[in-house]
């Protein structure tokens, strides 16, 4: 759709330029977004601050905020299908990654839904005389730059917690990836979401994205993405002193023991990395295992990774391909330089047969006895490459762990209970798991990182922090 939703219309960028939809499945074109300037962000920050200073939307209640939230979390289920087809096409993703990306969407609807008319402020014990009240507020206007890598889900998860505060939001999807998001507009004005409540406007990160991130007229902003943008985009919000949100990259160690079950960890370990063909900002690109189980825990891996497909969304295999030419090229990179250095290649998945000859498709590959001090060991590939390291003992392991600028996710794998809580209490993260990783979509469980991994948290009731603010109302009542 070649449209953006402002103030309740839809209409086309004031340029009339338009951005082609690639497929990176085929690598060919099927359709068009609207390539909008500043000139178009104006126009729907304008739009959200009149609904939220004199609009409707200003005016809804808590209550009606959720049931709104709720009904949205319904109409995404009703369409679920349509929703994952439109989600396959546009990031190349299996039709049952896809799929699961629509259930989370509507889970994150329904869960704030739910917050919605809980969220309340609290009171403080003060002098005789006096009443301290708390008060939890909506910023007013919110805005929203979103990845490509997991659209539906990020609709939700930024959007909805801000929605159930009551903030009106401008949301500005990647441009790889804005067909889920379009749609989405739609069915919340079926939702009953008041005109401007929700705007969405598409284009190019560096034109729209920079100018929603300088807007004077945001008061809060949320930002998904690569640490390098992450970081001008805070400065862009700096010049306005815009609080804001960064969910950033990750180089996300699973730290394996001798005394760890092989069979439950590698394919876990396996998923980790190939889910979304790697491009998952928690993606488990490191696998760090004791030495004197490191052999035979890595043949064993190595079997696995021989096993894993990469195809097209209707292959349904275990990953699809790269959102585009330029990533699919930096991913190769990688493997191509760490094959110059001599590091041992120890297994490769393959791309099926039949695939589209321009798709954006790169083989799952597992390196071996990789240096602490490789590129593959400390930067992120965003693409579906391991790095195996030995460690010694328990303070090697967390020394390796956290010898990278990242802190987003990690995983420990042992039977060991003490060394389970000391493991994971020293790992510099912000999320742990202990013989498991990830947890579906982990709506209810904070989730954020350290470092360059960014700051600010998302998902869960503290979702609800970031997108309030907080009030003192002192009452001298004699």
């Amino acid at each position: 759709m070649d449209r953006n939703l402002i103030g309740g219309v839809w209409r086309a960028a004031l340029s009339g330029k338009t951005l082609a939809s690639i497929d990176p499945s085929t690598g060919q074109e099927y359709g068009a977004i609207a390539d909008s300037g500043p000139e178009d962000v104006d126009l729907a920050v304008r739009a959200a601050r009149q609904a939220y200073d004199d609009g409707a939307w200003g005016k809804t209640t808590a209550v009606e905020r959720g049931r709104m939230l709720t009904r949205m979390s319904g109409l995404i289920q009703t369409h679920a299908q349509e929703l994952a087809n439109l989600e396959a096409r546009d990031t190349g993703k299996p039709k049952t990654s896809a799929a699961a990306d629509i259930t989370a969407l509507a889970r994150y609807f329904e869960y704030y839904g739910g917050a919605a008319d809980k969220w309340h402020g609290e009171t403080i014990p003060y002098l005789n005389g006096y009443l301290v009240a708390v008060l939890r507020e909506p910023h007013g206007v919110t805005g929203h730059i979103l990845p490509w890598n997991y659209p539906a889900q990020m609709f939700g998860r930024t959007l909805a917690p801000s929605l159930a505060v009551g903030n009106a939001v401008v949301l500005k999807p990647a441009e790889d990836a804005c067909d889920s998001s379009l749609r989405l507009g739609e069915l919340a004005a079926e939702a009953g979401f008041p005109d401007g409540a929700i705007n969405i406007v598409t284009g190019r990160g560096a034109v729209a994205g920079a100018a929603l991130a300088s807007h004077a007229g945001v008061d809060f902003l949320s930002f998904t993405g690569s640490p390098a943008v992450g970081q001008q985009v805070q400065k862009l919000a700096a010049d306005h002193f815009i609080p804001c949100t960064l969910e950033l990259g990750g180089k996300s160690p699973q730290v394996v023991f001798a005394d760890a079950d092989f069979d439950a960890a590698i394919p876990v370990i396996c998923r980790a990395i190939v889910q979304n063909a790697g491009q998952t900002c928690s993606a488990g690109s490191r696998v760090l295992i004791e030495r004197r189980a490191c052999d035979a825990f890595v043949a064993r891996l190595g079997e696995a990774f021989r096993r894993l497909r990469a195809g097209s969304p209707e292959m349904d295999l275990d990953c699809g391909p790269i959102i585009n030419q330029k990533q699919k090229t930096r991913v190769q990179g990688f493997v191509d330089q760490a094959q110059r250095d001599g590091l041992p290649l120890v297994a490769e998945g393959e791309v099926a047969a039949g695939v589209p000859a321009g798709g954006f498709f790169v083989k799952p590959a597992l390196f071996g006895a990789v240096p602490p001090t490789h590129p593959l060991a400390s930067e992120e590939v965003f693409g579906p490459v391991l790095a195996v390291l030995p460690f010694e003992d328990e303070a090697d392991a967390i020394r390796l762990a956290n010898a990278t600028e990242y802190g987003l996710v990690a995983a420990v794998w042992t039977r060991d209970g003490g060394r389970q809580l000391r493991v994971a209490r020293r790992l510099r993260s912000g999320q742990v798991f202990v013989n498991s990783y990830g947890a579906g979509a982990g709506i209810e469980l904070p989730f954020g990182g350290t470092g360059k991994s960014g700051h600010g948290r998302e998902k869960g009731f503290m979702a609800l922090h970031d997108f309030s603010r907080h009030k003192t109302v002192v009452i001298n009542h004699g």
